[in-house]
């Protein structure tokens, strides 16, 4: 049977064994958490310039493009107005020719 003095012994070299063995585990263990905090690090300063820088060129750019979908509805209206205008004018060149030559043959 085993003596106390050897189950000491035994139990240490258990322990140094287990220990070797988990030595390489914690480094690549460490080196994870410093990779981890690194990325996390960047991370939060990709969140920052989305939400200080990014965000608000997004809705200045927005502003400016509903500013130019304004500016284009307005010369579409004045075109159109434009374009009525054009009609009416046709209209009424025709219709003086036909007065005109109405006249021509009464007279």
């Amino acid at each position: 049977m085993l003596e106390k003095k050897d189950l000491e012994m035994i139990t240490e070299i258990v322990s140094k064994t287990v220990g070797e063995l988990n030595k390489p585990i914690h480094e690549r263990l460490d080196k994870m958490d410093s990779r981890m905090d690194n990325l996390e690090g960047k991370v939060t300063e990709i969140q920052l310039t989305l939400e200080n820088e990014t965000n608000k060129e997004i809705a200045i750019i927005a502003e400016g493009h509903l500013d130019l979908s304004r500016k284009l509805d307005d010369a579409l209206r004045v075109e159109n107005e434009k374009e009525m205008l054009l009609l009416r004018v046709t209209r009424m060149e025709n219709e003086i020719r036909r007065i005109k030559q109405h006249i021509e043959e009464i007279a």
